[in-house]
């Protein structure tokens, strides 16, 4: 009898441990998806710049983007002569970016700031529906589907935001979702200075 107890619990043992790394294998799969989406995380909000003077004032390449939606305007370097503005990189498949709209959003209704828009890497008509979901903030949009803007740019990921002065020259580049706290210590106060230095020069 005592045989057969120490058997059976043998058995039983077996049979829980032979469980516990089911549950493990099962287990596994998702937590690789999970470190994968991490890292894939970490490479959109990656913001260490492939060249330091990409965020030094420096002219804004010369571009000319077919529009998002079709019997639209595009958007071009020259729509943004003799302004202060803001053109924020976006895409549907962004995550960051649905975080981000509300505030854009904002930024548009109390005409904070002239905002434009580059639909960076998406498929066809994908922004356009995506911008038709969550409202669109922006004065004039284009498509730069080949990411040849972006790379002028040195875009690492989306949402990025760049502040244009009044001579055409990129003098801030913003990573990440834009959010009241950076509005108000970076962008505000930067957008105000250029408009003072550009009133200054006139």
């Amino acid at each position: 009898m005592r045989l057969l107890r120490q058997f059976a619990d043998l058995e039983i043992g077996a049979a829980g441990a032979y469980k516990h790394l089911m549950n493990w294998r099962a287990a596994f799969p998702l937590a690789a998806f999970a470190a994968l989406c991490a890292v894939f995380a970490i490479g959109l909000w990656n913001t260490t710049p492939r060249d330091p003077t990409l965020d030094a004032p420096r002219p804004l390449p010369a571009f000319e983007l077919p529009a998002v939606r079709e019997g639209e305007p595009g958007f071009a370097k020259t729509d943004l002569k003799g302004q202060v503005a803001l053109v924020n990189i976006f895409a549907s498949w962004c995550p960051s970016c649905v975080i981000e709209h509300p505030f854009l959003m904002r930024i548009a209704a109390e005409n904070r700031a002239k905002l434009y828009g580059v639909a960076w890497v998406d498929g066809p008509g994908k922004a356009a529906a995506w911008l038709d979901r969550y409202g669109d903030p922006y004065l004039l949009k284009g498509e730069d589907a080949g990411g040849t803007l972006g790379a002028e740019l040195g875009v690492t990921g989306a949402p990025e935001t760049f502040v244009i002065d009044k001579q055409g020259r990129v003098r801030h580049r913003f990573v990440g979702p834009i959010t009241q706290e950076s509005w108000d210590a970076t962008l505000a106060p930067m957008i105000a200075q250029l408009e003072a230095e550009g009133a200054a020069t006139n």
